[in-house]
């Protein structure tokens, strides 16, 4: 009885803090804080600068301002412009043409970035105004890159992956390792769509580009090789055991420097500008970590997460109807709260239930960003439409309806993942691949 007023308590204040705009990770200590003191006898200032030190005091937590600061630096170089110029040749001979840029584009720098809103920008920058002026209807330019920019939430380098694994104390590059083979194919489920739009909708089709030559067209593909050499370098250097991901966040930062360098996109202002980018979203993500490790240490305390579980384990769900459930939770949760607040906000409770039900942990970190994605584009605090608002000018409720396809396939990709989770665990299972 007892965690049940816990629970009703927190909930309250949590809500009530929320609310009141108070930050997300101020409003996970005073939910502890309040947990602590009325329902333990541990002293809750003790236990709060304990745990806040320890929880941001992580060796792992180190890769995060690395990968965030890489895609500082490479969303200030001409790295979109020369994507678009590299695939364009490629893209207009599938059925859907150049629609298909903003997949490829999005797939390609969540592999540098890891941060949906950095890819969304730095992508829809170049892809926008281009595909308006070849006459692509605008619903598909806004949809799929809406629904594309959310892999980089999924593909590594993940920002949420990372996180996720520093929450649970899992191996990033093992999680790293499992977001590669659903992040393509969820890149494939979206290129799906843009193929069936090209047949159904016969009538939007534009007038199709002149032909190029191969010879032009693999003179144009050079403009991919920079970063396709620094995705081996990064996403490689963990692959094959050669890093770890902290190391290999190290070697990002140098490449992308050198890659801005090279293009003439580095100065002293653009160094200053990507340096404090990445540092106050660093600050903000391990904020919240750190209200997130206080509040798992009081409900720890309180026995909620325990109780919990041992409720989820007496009703005799399955594996299946868990997930289920659990989806159409991070569904409802992810319209109210950013991707990794969702993430930190639930594991001290989740994490017991998984376990209890025996669902892999490296496989449920990848489930979890597909569902995070969802939340990316789903109203009412859908953080891709914001940005896409502020790209494009639109209503909200215009982006949000030309994303409903691409939530659909995201359900459709956890069915999948569910049905076949060897996507998620094979690679990790079967690639070497150094901890942390």
């Amino acid at each position: 009885m007892t965690e049940i007023y816990a629970t009703i308590i927190f909930l309250i204040v949590l809500f009530g803090l929320l609310g009141s705009s108070v930050w997300v990770g101020l409003a996970l200590m005073g939910v502890a804080w309040v947990g602590l003191e009325l329902f333990t006898s541990r002293p809750a200032g003790d236990a709060m600068i304990t745990t806040i030190w320890t929880g941001a005091s992580s060796w792992t937590l180190t890769a995060l301002p690395l990968f965030i600061w890489m895609g500082e630096i490479l969303y200030r170089t001409r790295l979109s412009q020369d994507m678009f110029r590299g695939l364009a040749p490629w893209m207009r001979l599938l059925p859907g043409g150049l629609l298909h840029t903003n997949i490829a584009g999005c797939t390609i720098f969540a592999a540098v970035s890891g941060s949906s809103a950095a890819t969304l920008t730095t992508v829809g920058k170049m892809s926008i105004p281009e595909l308006r002026r070849r006459g692509y209807p605008e619903y598909m330019i806004i949809g799929t890159l809406a629904g594309a920019a959310t892999l980089g939430l999924m593909i590594p380098p993940s920002l949420t992956l990372i996180v996720y694994g520093v929450t649970i104390n899992e191996s990033i590059s093992k999680l790293f390792l499992a977001g590669v083979i659903p992040g393509l194919v969820l890149a494939s489920l979206f290129m799906s769509y843009i193929v069936a739009w090209h047949f159904v909708r016969k009538s939007e089709r534009p007038e199709a580009d002149k032909a190029m030559g191969l010879g032009d067209m693999f003179r144009e593909s050079r403009f991919l090789i920079p970063v396709l050499v620094l995705v081996f370098a990064v996403i490689g250097s963990m692959y094959f055991g050669w890093a770890t991901a902290t190391e290999a966040a190290a070697v990002g930062v140098i490449g992308a420097l050198v890659l801005a360098a090279s293009q003439r996109s580095l100065n002293l202002s653009t160094f200053y500008e990507s340096l404090m980018g990445a540092t106050r979203t660093s600050a903000m993500i391990a904020l919240i970590l750190m209200g997130a490790a206080f509040l798992s240490l009081a409900m720890g305390f309180t026995g909620i997460p325990r109780a919990l579980a041992s409720f989820i384990d007496g009703l005799g769900l399955s594996p299946i109807a868990l997930i289920a459930m659990l989806t159409v939770f991070y569904i409802i949760l992810g319209m109210f709260l950013d991707g990794i607040s969702s993430v930190v906000l639930t594991m001290a409770i989740v994490e017991p239930m998984i376990r209890q039900a025996g669902i892999d942990v490296i496989w449920f970190g990848i489930f979890i960003v597909i569902v995070v994605e969802m939340a990316q584009v789903t109203p009412p605090i859908g953080f891709n439409l914001f940005v896409l608002q502020g790209m494009t000018s639109h209503e909200i409720s215009y982006i949000a309806k030309t994303a409903i396809p691409m939530v659909l396939l995201m359900v459709l990709m956890v069915i999948i993942l569910v049905t076949w989770p060897e996507l998620a665990t094979w690679l990790p299972d079967n690639m070497r691949a150094t901890p942390g």
